[in-house]
């Protein structure tokens, strides 16, 4: 039956124990999303970034369009990553394969498991970021050393969307509510929080949906990180909201995990 103990796997160690397990599993399966984690970067920034904005005439604020979008997509692509691993492997972990229920009867706190966990989720993130900001500067669209803070600034991010994400998917039984996740909420967070028009172009009150959104607040940091300019709100007020969204995630994940891990 799952259960704690109160001395068995206390501390960072324990934390640690778990994500080189998820690790361990992910470096059998490595090599099928390496391609990917390059051409996808590749596809996109042709298909948006040389291909429509060719059509873009002018740029946006004053750079190419290439230049304005690919900060907006390596902000996306940790979405896409951070919300994709903490969905249906944290389901399937709990209702297919057991495998918190597993860990949780060993000497492992509930932070333990959901800690290790999360924290290789946003490992995930920060690869696929990185393989984004790699092709961006091979297609010359970095144009700061600021640039490299967009991988710290993707880990806060990851932690943004991925743990209020795993709260959710500790909260279900069925993957039909993941779908309905990605379509109402995945979705329109990728299409109108910045990444690929601004904000402003949208009436107000969706630019305030929008400005509620993490990823809006992501987008905006890393595009004054590649770009060298000044975010276009305050710089300690995205992080700021960024690590509510993360404590806030983290609390509701822990609770619902410790709901359903110990009896």
């Amino acid at each position: 039956m799952p259960r704690t103990t109160p001395n068995g796997g206390v501390g960072v160690t324990a934390t640690v124990a778990v994500f080189e397990y998820h690790l361990v599993g992910y470096r059998r399966t490595w090599r099928g999303s390496v391609f990917g984690s390059f051409l996808l970067p590749l596809l996109t920034m042709l298909g948006f970034g040389v291909g429509v904005g060719a059509y873009v005439e002018g740029g946006v604020g004053g750079v190419s369009y290439l230049d304005w979008v690919v900060p907006g997509l390596i902000a996306s692509a940790a979405l896409q990553v951070g919300v994709g691993e903490a969905t249906w492997p944290v389901l399937g972990n709990f209702e297919w394969h057991k495998i918190y229920f597993g860990q949780a009867a060993a000497p492992l706190r509930v932070a333990d498991v959901l800690g290790g966990h999360l924290a290789f989720v946003v490992f995930r993130a920060l690869l696929s970021a990185a393989a984004f900001l790699l092709v961006a500067t091979l297609f010359g669209a970095v144009h700061s050393v600021w640039a490299l803070a967009t991988l710290p600034l993707v880990v806060l991010l990851g932690c943004a969307v991925a743990a209020p994400t795993f709260a959710y998917s500790a909260s279900i039984t069925s993957d039909s509510y993941l779908a309905l996740l990605f379509r109402f909420a995945v979705l329109p967070m990728s299409l109108f929080a910045g990444v690929f028009f601004p904000v402003e172009a949208m009436p107000v009150g969706l630019r305030w949906v929008a400005y509620a959104t993490p990823l809006w607040h992501g987008v905006d940091l890393c595009r004054a990180a590649t770009l060298g300019v000044a975010p276009q709100w305050s710089a300690l007020g995205h992080l700021a909201y960024l690590a509510l969204w993360a404590v806030g995630g983290w609390w509701l994940a822990h609770a619902r995990f410790r709901k359903r891990l110990v009896f």
